[in-house]
């Protein structure tokens, strides 16, 4: 058997019992800033910002001078700010779609136009992408029809 201990506190201590730690705040707890951050206070991100603001047309002008000397970085990057970057933009393309079909059996049909190669593969993505979305607004709307249903029914109880 194990012989305990007695813990012999001073005089000075007995009785003692320390303050419990303070509790973290945590959701449903009263603000500990209740008044919130004071109106006109800039975060850090916003200093910099406008600080940068300040010498940014003197930096445009170096960047512009730079590429009209031949640099071609610069002059990307000039021109990537004066013109819009060009799109690829997929052709039209015509093959034979049964559209009474399921929306599965229409996804095989649009794999097999890209097998065939009557349509490219980036337009068979996209056009199993859009019936991907069509598929999720007819869920959408049968909940929608079944959860009407079951209220009618409800309030005819």
């Amino acid at each position: 058997m194990a012989k305990q201990t007695e813990l012999i506190q001073p005089e000075w201590k007995k009785g003692f019992v320390p303050k419990p730690a303070p509790t973290k705040w945590e959701a449903g707890m009263a603000s500990p800033n209740p008044l919130g951050r004071p109106k006109g206070v800039l975060d850090k991100r916003t200093k910099v910002t406008r600080a940068l603001m300040d010498d940014a047309p003197a930096v445009a002008r170096v960047v512009i001078d730079a590429a009209m000397e031949g640099d071609m970085t610069a002059a990307g990057l000039v021109l990537s700010r004066c013109a819009p970057v060009i799109k690829s933009q997929a052709e039209r393309v015509q093959f034979e779609l049964n559209r009474d079909a399921p929306l599965a059996e229409q996804a095989r049909q649009i794999m097999q136009a890209v097998a065939n190669g009557e349509v490219d593969p980036d337009t068979g993505r996209i056009l199993i992408g859009c019936l991907s979305s069509v598929a999720g607004i007819e869920a959408v709307t049968e909940l929608e029809r079944r959860i009407l249903e079951l209220e009618s029914r409800e309030v005819k109880r």
